[in-house]
């Protein structure tokens, strides 16, 4: 397996303590027919190792090419973690042709709060500052498909949301923007397929949060595969110290293979 490391930009737009980078990983046969973008989880505060290069080890063994974005988290505010998920899609696509992939088959992929951003990628759609840098942004930031690990959806609701990840994107402007940027408000038609899992009595991100996003997809016809796993703790990863849901890594594989081998159509 080839691994390389990218800085997202050469001179980073908006506040950057830290320069966003993309890290790709390249199966041994040096050609993927689509691409998965990892987003590690993190609550925005931080972003868990096991949710980034975890997942593209397990990845590039089946075969998949995948890009980890080191997006910027607290005290990096909206919209600088969406400015560089959309950036690593954009970077993934640009670069197709020397990565062998096709880039009509660009997923995104995130867990927990990283989740949340994978689904603002693929429902998010204003403009936001600091776009259109370069002639890498001329390359559509919309995935064409999404991969959701526990995910975050509310940002706001007693019970239900994830308060802090909240508190992290937005700070003082939680309660302004909270609704603004919850994915299962404003996906609409063109959002993209999804795999969603999660574990039923998650302790930290509620499952309704996939459930209610999972609901929204069906309502809009897109097409969607849910799996909730009825016990495992919060941040699981692959979770191989729990076997029944670790399942979840093959199912996601197979959906992969179904749907980027295939032109697979909507409801």
């Amino acid at each position: 397996m080839e691994k390389e490391v990218f800085n997202l930009w050469e001179n980073t737009p908006g506040m950057c303590e830290e320069i966003p980078k993309i890290t790709v990983y390249m199966p041994d046969e040096k050609k993927s027919d689509g691409a998965v973008v990892i987003l590690p989880g993190g609550g925005y505060s931080m972003r868990a190792p096991h949710e980034g290069e975890g997942y593209a080890l397990f990845l590039s063994e089946h075969g998949i090419a995948s890009f980890v974005c080191d997006y910027r988290v607290s005290p990096h505010r909206f919209p600088l973690p969406l400015l560089d998920s959309r950036r690593a899609v954009r970077f993934v696509r640009a670069n197709a042709e020397k990565y062998g992939i096709d880039k009509k088959k660009v997923y995104i992929m995130g867990s927990s709060a990283g989740g949340h951003l994978a689904a603002l990628t693929s429902t998010y759609r204003g403009s936001l500052e600091f776009e259109d840098f370069d002639d890498m942004d001329k390359e559509s930031s919309l995935p064409d498909g999404q991969i959701l690990c526990y995910p975050v959806i509310k940002l706001l609701g007693k019970g239900i949301a994830h308060l802090g990840s909240g508190r992290n994107l937005l700070g003082e402007k939680q309660a302004e923007m909270g609704e603004e940027l919850s994915p299962d408000l404003i996906a609409d038609e063109s959002t993209p397929r999804a795999f969603i899992w999660h574990t039923f009595d998650d302790n930290t991100v509620n499952v309704i949060n996939s459930l209610e996003y999972a609901k929204r997809l069906r309502i809009l016809g897109v097409d969607t595969e849910v799996h909730i796993f009825p016990n495992g703790s919060h941040g699981l990863g692959l979770a191989p110290e729990n076997p029944y849901v670790g399942r979840w890594g093959e199912l996601l594989i197979q959906w992969l293979r179904y749907n980027l081998s295939a032109d697979v159509p909507r409801l």
